[in-house]
């Protein structure tokens, strides 16, 4: 079954800026209704109105602080009240730090792993069964290229961006047999606020892609004929992720230590 947009529901995550306006725009772009989910009502708001102006397509704007404990299972009974059912999901949103993690802040650490793990198992779980159900759209999380090997000074970040590598290519094998399209796609540094809330550059390893072309190359990966459980964005990005892979452990921890400035 092809990869459909029109007459589904997309719900993204972390919509307010970056990788989650371009996810919406194109699939909008393409004909597919949106949730659009992210702390700042206003920005979602404009965006929402912008869509629908442009595309003939419906949008929903609804804040909510995913870093949150329960948050998922409100979001679903709120779309649930609303009578809105979802047929592909993006869990986009994320936020990373830079330092040494002995002097990184307890409540920060919590709240980083709540939205870059647990809030992604959560959502994934929450609307899982429609989306393998109605198999017409897919499951996109966003990994990162810091999931490939150990990541000194973001350790959280890059321990958490390989769960979500490996969680969405396992959930994918399980879902092997429906039509859903299952992606986890790992982009290097993005020009978007992600370096603005690390509040480091350091962390920026390598060129600055646009968030088109990750989310361009997403949705090209989604509609192959046969999707690939996990894709990393970028040329140079996948010749480092192979080298990660080939080169002994202790020297790949060592190299990226130096790049991360650890």
């Amino acid at each position: 079954m092809p990869m459909t947009y029109q007459g589904t529901v997309t719900l993204i995550t972390g919509a307010s800026a970056g990788l989650g306006v371009e996810f919406a725009r194109q699939w909008a772009a393409r004909g597919a209704d949106l949730v659009l989910v992210a702390r700042r009502l206003d920005r979602l708001e404009e965006l929402a109105a912008e869509l629908e102006k442009r595309h003939g397509v419906t949008a929903h704007a609804i804040a909510a602080d995913l870093a949150r404990p329960g948050a998922a299972a409100a979001l679903r009974a709120e779309l649930d009240a609303r009578g809105i059912t979802v047929h592909s999901l993006v869990n986009n949103a994320g936020f990373g730090s830079h330092g040494p993690f002995v002097g990184q802040d307890v409540a920060q650490i919590n709240e980083m792993i709540q939205l870059n793990v647990t809030a992604v198992a959560e959502l994934t779980r929450a609307f899982l069964p429609d989306l393998v159900s109605d198999g017409r759209g897919a499951l996109v999380n966003v990994a990162s290229a810091a999931a490939y090997q150990p990541t000194p000074a973001m350790a959280v970040y890059g321990a958490g961006k390989a769960f979500v590598l490996n969680f969405t290519e396992a959930v994918g094998y399980e879902t092997r047999h429906s039509p859903l399209r299952v992606l986890a796609v790992s982009p290097g540094p993005v020009s978007t606020e992600f370096f603005d809330v690390v509040g480091s550059r350091d962390a920026a390893v390598g060129r600055m892609a646009t968030p088109e072309q990750v989310v361009t190359a997403t949705r090209r990966a989604l509609e192959r004929a046969k999707t690939p459980p996990s894709i990393v964005a970028g040329l140079a990005n996948r010749v480092s992720a192979a080298a990660a892979a080939l080169t002994p452990r202790r020297l790949t921890l060592a190299v990226s230590g130096r790049i991360l400035k650890a």
